[in-house]
């Protein structure tokens, strides 16, 4: 990247792991177990038809769960005693007949749930893509693209085995609670309340493990992000790898980041080993009082043994909400570990952000004035300090300069990619800050060295610049980038898959695709940023022969280091840490002998040395 580019972007520890607003310096209060249910009800609801039959299918489920139990007392304490042999065949097929039913209850409710789970997925994906697009460039500067790669999947997935499965249980364990400990309460209210006041040490429990598991899955989630991260990185860079031998170096680096992921799971599951024995416990000092208070009543007479069985099954019915809760809790934790993840995106606002007046931007000119601007990346030194600089409309202006002169940074406030600390820019009079940020980018068209492919077809890219362009529009534009020599070349043309960022084209092909791209767009002011830097002498002779022609009554921005490609500017302005030292047409420059004959001198007696060389 030529000019200022952003020293934020690399990586430092903490940086995008809840610290703040990924590292601004703003809190962001962590989201509610609360917050994660309303969010995931307000997405639900507009299913609510399948949510409605799948609530009445919890509710039959839960009144079924009577039937066996009272059958089971009423064989103990009616059919066995009366040796009423015709009725064993309706007991049987009262059993059988309610375990189809629930069956089938079942399946309909977790079939309704899995629908409705992968709709709350869909929408709450979506909306975080969403809103992360409408993010500015400073946001993706201070954050890892694995970390938020992470979110968008792994965060957002882990809330499907909670909306899908758990949740249908939690609803079913809710009523089925209810129902039981409301007909145990009648049967005999002293046995129930003696086995209820075990359910207030469970629900300690549950919150002080809750806590402890919130925060380990949380370290699970975040080392994700970390692998997912380096994972990316080093794919990408594999060929760098390669070239300086360093596979070892990176497989460390790689089991590094791993190893703390697997001591972050085992942390969780050492606190899940712990909890659960002791809800377990719990339960069976509920059984106990079952059986030791209900023999000491039956003793009595005052209940009989077909009772104790049927309260005794229906505790194991009131007891599995709680070891399924308990269960569940996992779940529910780890799943709002990944909302606070998934809500620290949803809840940052982008810095660069439209007027509630701000008008559309009519087609321009492009006159663009810098007024007394001063420019700073977040934490760094200042770029720019009082800069003004006037790109006169349909003219060619040049920045040159050493790197770090701030020549990059220049080209992205032009489209308010970032805003000034102060000052001001204009397009032909209107303040960048007053129009529609739409209707300003889409009037502008860059070509930088940092060349960006999809994976798809060169005809898919180019057209990417004008989803509306005809095959012949996009030809016409590959031409004019000198690209449909090579891309007819091809056997399939302008069809050619070019793998994933165009790894299967040359660096040259690549830069004219995107140059095209640009071509096709027809933009009234075009930014060239090192655009023919990856091209041999003679295709840039022939960019340069098309460039002058497009950019006839255009305003152009080209930023350059090889002064041979800005020789026919209309002005060109020498840059020195953020200010300009000298400007003037190529020939006015070299003739003042200042800081632009420097540069000139120290590049073309090394390019004929290189010639006599060869």
């Amino acid at each position: 990247m030529s000019g200022n580019a952003n020293p934020t972007g690399a990586y430092r520890p903490g940086r995008g792991m809840g610290m703040g607003r990924f590292g601004t310096g703003e809190k962001v209060k962590p989201a509610s177990v609360y917050g994660m249910f309303a969010r995931i009800y307000q997405h639900a609801r507009q299913v609510w038809r399948a949510i409605a039959l799948a609530v009445i299918c919890v509710i039959c489920v839960s009144l079924l769960e009577f039937i066996v139990p009272q059958l089971t007392r009423y064989t103990i304490d009616q059919v066995i005693p009366g040796k009423q042999y015709d009725k064993l065949i309706y007991i049987g097929a009262g059993v059988l007949g309610s375990a189809l039913a629930l069956g089938l209850l079942r399946y309909l409710s977790t079939s309704l749930m899995a629908t409705i789970g992968q709709t709350v997925l869909y929408k709450f994906r979506n909306d975080l893509y969403r809103h992360m697009q409408n993010l500015d460039i400073a946001f993706f500067d201070r954050n890892r693209t694995g970390d938020l790669m992470s979110r968008v999947t792994n965060d957002v997935g882990i809330l499907q085995q909670l909306i899908s499965s758990s949740m249908m249980q939690l609803f079913t364990d809710f009523f089925t609670f209810t129902a039981i400990a409301v007909y145990m309460l009648w049967i005999d209210w002293r046995l129930t309340l003696l086995l209820l006041a075990t359910f207030p040490l469970m629900i300690m429990t549950t919150r002080l493990f809750g806590k402890r598991m919130r925060s380990s899955f949380r370290k699970v989630q975040e080392s994700v992000a970390d692998v997912s991260d380096h994972l990316q990185n080093s794919l990408t860079g594999i060929r760098l790898i390669k070239s300086f031998t360093k596979e070892e170096y990176e497989s460390e680096r790689f089991s590094e980041r791993t190893r703390i992921n697997m001591d972050a799971n085992i942390q969780v599951v050492r606190l899940r080993a712990a909890y659960e024995p002791i809800i377990d416990f719990l339960n069976f000092v509920g059984l106990a009082i079952v059986l030791v208070f209900g023999a000491w009543l039956a003793m009595r007479g005052d209940m009989s043994v077909g009772t104790i069985v049927a309260f005794i099954a229906y505790l194991r019915l009131l007891q599995n909400p709680i070891r399924h809760f308990s269960r569940i809790i996992n779940s529910v934790q780890q799943s709002a570990a990944a909302y606070e993840r998934i809500m620290e995106v949803m809840n940052t606002k982008a810095d660069i952000v439209e007027k509630a007046d701000a008008v559309v931007l009519p087609p321009v000119r492009g006159h663009i004035v810098f007024r007394d601007v001063d420019f700073v990346y977040s934490g760094d030194a200042k770029v720019l300090s009082g800069f003004n600089l006037e790109l006169e409309a349909g003219r060619i202006t040049a920045l040159v300069g050493s790197s770090g002169s701030g020549k990059t940074t220049i080209a992205h406030l032009i489209p308010r990619f970032y805003d000034p600390k102060s000052g001001d820019i204009t397009i032909d009079g209107h303040s960048l800050k007053d129009v529609k940020l739409e209707s300003l980018r889409e009037q502008i068209g860059i070509v930088s060295q940092d060349i960006v492919l999809f994976n798809g077809t060169i005809g898919e890219n180019i057209r990417y610049g004008n989803a509306n362009a005809s095959d012949e529009e996009v030809i016409a534009a590959a031409r004019a980038a000198n690209a449909d020599t090579f891309i007819s070349a091809f056997p399939d043309g302008y069809e050619t898959g070019i793998g994933e960022r165009g790894v299967k084209l040359s660096g040259g092909q690549k830069q004219r695709i995107s140059i095209a791209r640009a071509i096709l767009k027809n933009p009234r002011i075009i930014i060239l940023d090192e655009a023919t830097a990856s091209l041999d002498s003679e295709s840039e002779q022939h960019i340069q022969e098309a460039l002058a022609v497009l950019l006839k009554g255009r305003t152009c921005l080209v930023i350059a280091h090889r002064l041979s490609t800005i020789q026919q500017a209309d002005r060109i302005y020498v840059l020195e840490q953020g200010r300009i030292l000298e400007s003037g047409t190529h020939e006015e420059l070299l003739r003042i002998q200042g800081r632009y004959s420097q540069l000139y001198e120290l590049q073309f007696p090394q390019a004929e040395a290189g010639a006599g060389a060869g």
